[in-house]
């Protein structure tokens, strides 16, 4: 079944506009999920609010987001004060400059998003932009109300279509200036580095997606159906490796005679 839409609004740049639509590229309706459960009665647990100093609950039109600036002191901001610092459109990506995309690191991108043109009107405007960002090699940053928030978005080229990248926000990001060991410190010992290539080597192969399968969830699966067999399943669990040659894995060895050992086993792939 063909993703649903979760967002149709505009492209902009300039005077160049074309109607587009979005798509999450990440899905997390195959997860298990569960709900809590009173385990006396079997049925489900509902939450709600209540107040911290009475325990009575609170009516959905009672509440209201406060900011805290000291101890049971509270600032309470209305809903169309919060509205009205937003941005005035929530349904236009309106580009507002570009960077070269090999300068943004990694550490920003947040969420990725599929950006395609929603009909055949709008398709050379969205290919003319496209195009343009891929033969420059930049990127598109601008922003936009997603997820309850206003956001800086991204915007790069991808085959056919365009990702659309949220950003993280500045406060957001730890810098990592500490703590990583100094320049030279870092340098690994030349016969020691030269194995582990050969290692390193050896285990190179091809990109799969089976690489990133999550095989919790697989075990998880075969025990709910086992559980709607009215059977219990086998133990699919992994026996724990240990990190070490002994017991536990609590052995220190040395990395030369690690990697001699690695190597002798064909790469060391388990």
């Amino acid at each position: 079944m063909a993703p649903r839409n979760y967002w149709k609004g505009y492209l902009k740049l300039s005077l160049v506009t074309c109607p587009v639509r979005m798509t999450p590229a990440l899905s997390d309706q195959d997860k298990i999920r569960f709900h809590t459960l009173n385990a006396r009665t079997g049925n489900r647990v509902v939450s709600r609010y209540v107040d911290a100093q009475t325990g009575k609950p609170v009516h959905e039109e009672d509440e209201a987001r406060g900011w805290q600036r000291g101890e049971d002191d509270f600032i309470i901001l209305e809903d169309d004060e919060i509205d009205a610092v937003a941005l005035d459109s929530t349904r236009t990506i309106d580009i507002e400059r570009f960077v070269e995309r090999d300068t943004v690191d990694w550490i920003w991108f947040d969420r990725p998003h599929y950006l395609t043109p929603s009909d055949k009107v709008g398709e050379e405007a969205f290919v003319v932009i496209r195009d343009a960002m891929e033969a420059t090699g930049t990127a598109g940053i601008s922003r936009l109300v997603m997820y309850r928030r206003e956001r800086a978005v991204l915007l790069e080229p991808r085959d056919k279509g365009i990702v659309l990248w949220t950003l993280r926000y500045g406060d957001e990001v730890r810098k990592a200036e500490g703590l990583f060991p100094p320049g030279d410190k870092s340098r690994g010992d030349a016969a020691l580095s030269r194995m582990m290539l050969k290692l390193v080597d050896a285990r190179t192969t091809k990109w799969d997606p089976s690489m990133v399968e999550d095989p919790v969830q697989d075990r998880l699966k075969d025990m709910i159906a086992a559980r709607k067999r009215k059977r219990k399943p086998a133990n699919t669990k992994p026996k724990a490796k240990g990190a070490g040659g002994g017991a536990g894995g609590n052995n220190v060895v040395s990395i030369m005679d690690a990697l001699k050992k690695s190597l002798e086993k064909g790469g060391g792939k388990d």
